[in-house]
């Protein structure tokens, strides 16, 4: 097949999959912030989302990798530890230094930028699966990895808003994050599709990177605040249904390919 429409795909279907991220701000336009309780259970709702994302979703694909590459599983837990020190480093650096002031002053929180950079960091090894789909040469695994990705962004793009909305953060920026969050999606696709013979070993480290990073980020920063927020069962309730919601898209996903 002509590599041509592969890579105009890769680069749609890349670009699309990063716009639908913002569709999760929609939901949260009608979420009230003056609430205390509202806002702990927001926060509770997007830890157990992400939770969800990086256990069932990341580590989960990074481990499937195994037919492949019998060490995919090894990979992905040192992936995830290094995420997560990866995270630790990032947190320090803005605890420590004035470098967030700046933002602050725009509207961000020093933990919405925590959480920008997390989903930052999940977005990269999601490029690059769409890239490496295509380069199997098979439009339809393409598109079916594209939708799949695309899909999930939505949820996503929702356990970005909650919490940045919960701070007071317009739906207009929550929307505009979250697309940014998922901006490493059609950098990557492309690069990933010309050299998937380099990339797609990369892809359990990555997956397992990108997971380690959100569960630090959900633990260190989104559960603490919903504890003191809304209390523990709340916070509680909250994790479990977030847990529950994306782990429900996630299963429902899996059988588009059996629809197609």
């Amino acid at each position: 097949m002509d590599q041509f429409p592969l890579i105009f795909w890769t680069l749609v279907t890349g670009i699309i999959s990063a716009l639908a991220t913002g569709l999760g701000a929609i939901p949260v336009h009608f979420v009230k912030n003056d609430s205390k309780a509202l806002r702990g259970f927001s926060s509770a709702a997007a830890a157990g989302m992400m939770i969800s994302a990086s256990v069932f979703s990341l580590a989960q694909e990074g481990i499937a990798l195994q037919n492949d590459m019998p060490v995919a599983p090894y990979i992905v837990i040192l992936g995830l530890m290094l995420g997560a020190a990866f995270f630790r480093w990032t947190e320090r650096n803005f605890t420590e230094s004035n470098f967030h002031e700046h933002y602050v002053q725009h509207g961000f929180s020093r933990r919405g930028l925590l959480i920008f950079i997390a989903m930052f960091v999940h977005s990269i090894p999601e490029g690059i699966a769409i890239g490496v789909a295509f380069a199997t040469g098979n439009m339809q695994f393409g598109l079916i990895m594209a939708i799949a990705i695309t899909v999930h962004n939505i949820p996503e793009g929702i356990a970005i808003s909650l919490p940045l909305k919960a701070e007071g953060v317009s739906t207009r920026k929550c929307a505009w994050v979250s697309i940014l969050t998922s901006v490493p999606q059609p950098v990557m696709a492309v690069p990933a599709f010309l050299l998937a013979w380099l990339f797609e070993p990369l892809l359990p480290i990555g997956l397992g990177f990108a997971g380690g990073a959100m569960i630090y980020l959900t633990v260190s920063e989104l559960i603490p605040d919903a504890l003191e927020e809304g209390g523990r069962s709340l916070t509680a309730w909250g994790v479990m249904i977030g847990l529950c919601v994306m782990l429900l898209l996630t299963t429902l996903l899996d059988l588009i390919p059996a629809g197609i």
